[in-house]
């Protein structure tokens, strides 16, 4: 799309902020800042993060793997700086903790551009569990943003990044229903599911399986239980592993059937579905036999996190049945 900027071919990796001024040892967050827990509820406040340091920068690229990120690297002395903060604010808020927003002034910190391999300012980037996407670079019509926003939040579910956070900070000025009293509560989450909600929120995966293992003997209907559970596995296999070292044994491996679902698991993470999908067929279609077993079922299992309506799922089953048959 013509407001998308292009990325970087080195960017088509995770993040790395390493170069980025790291916060002071035993620096708190400051007031609003990500890491701080809310009390009790769901609280009016903001998911926008003005004037945002290379610190909290670092610190909401680790967030990612929760909610989506944008990060608003801002020109100010550019008008369509201000028009995207004004288009991009108020969408962010409304989605109440699915989405955060942080503000970077770029032309005083151009370093904040070169670790996002840009030249210049405005431009909007996502960050999916350490994984940048171009969003934006000159505003949009509303019903463009909402579309994108939509999308954007499609592709984090995808892979496994769909929680909640608390407000960064209290309601913005002006900010629509700012004043107007508490907004009606969205109908509560059975109980399973809010406590793995809430393990997921605190980077618990394991307990967050627990908790969708739990409402599936209860119900083994619940097709919400059954994904969840899914998609936290996903998370809980991912998060330790080491990229590099998983990638390399899957390379040096290939007849290794844990070491290519292993990089399935973080292609999938990553949003290179398809990458991940023809690589378990390719598998099954080279290896009969228990491992083949092995990796069908785990490619059943990511089928599952994707989606049976994304059309990448319909293809890859085809060359299953294929592989298979």
């Amino acid at each position: 799309m013509s407001q998308q900027p292009a990325m970087p071919s080195h960017l088509r990796g995770a993040l790395d902020l390493s170069a980025l001024k790291p916060a002071p040892a035993g620096q708190q967050p400051r007031q609003g800042a990500p890491g701080q827990q809310a009390g009790g509820g769901v609280p009016a406040g903001s998911w926008v993060l003005d004037q945002a340091t290379q610190g909290d920068l670092q610190q909401l690229i680790q967030l990612s793997s929760r909610v989506p990120v944008l990060v608003h690297l801002a020109a100010p002395s550019n008008p369509a700086s201000q028009q995207l903060d004004d288009l991009l604010a108020p969408a962010v808020d409304a989605h109440g903790g699915r989405l955060i927003l942080a503000r970077v002034d770029a032309e005083a910190d151009p370093q904040v551009l070169a670790a996002f391999g840009l030249a210049a300012g405005p431009a909007v980037v996502a960050v999916l569990a350490g994984q940048p996407v171009p969003v934006l670079n000159q505003p949009v019509p509303a019903e463009q943003l909402d579309q994108l926003l939509d999308e954007l939040l499609a592709a984090a579910a995808q892979n496994g990044v769909s929680g909640t956070v608390p407000p960064l900070g209290p309601p913005r000025e002006g900010a629509a229903g700012a004043d107007s009293g508490p907004e009606p509560e969205a109908p509560p989450l059975p109980p399973l599911h809010q406590e793995a909600q809430d393990a997921l929120d605190a980077g618990r995966y394991e307990g967050a399986q627990d908790a969708y293992r739990r409402a599936l003997a209860e119900n083994p209907a619940d097709a919400e239980a059954k994904l969840g559970s899914s998609r936290a596995g996903l998370l809980a296999r991912t998060s330790p592993m080491d990229a590099d070292s998983v990638r390399e044994r899957g390379a040096t491996e290939p007849d290794d059937v844990q070491a290519q679902i292993d990089v399935a698991d973080l292609d999938v993470l990553g949003g290179h579905v398809e990458d991940a999908f023809h690589r378990l067929v390719r598998f099954i279609a080279a290896h009969p036999g228990a491992e083949r077993n092995t990796a069908r079922e785990h490619l059943v299992d990511l089928y599952a996190i994707v989606g049976d309506q994304d059309p990448r799922t319909a293809v890859s089953r085809k060359a299953l049945a294929m592989a298979l048959f």
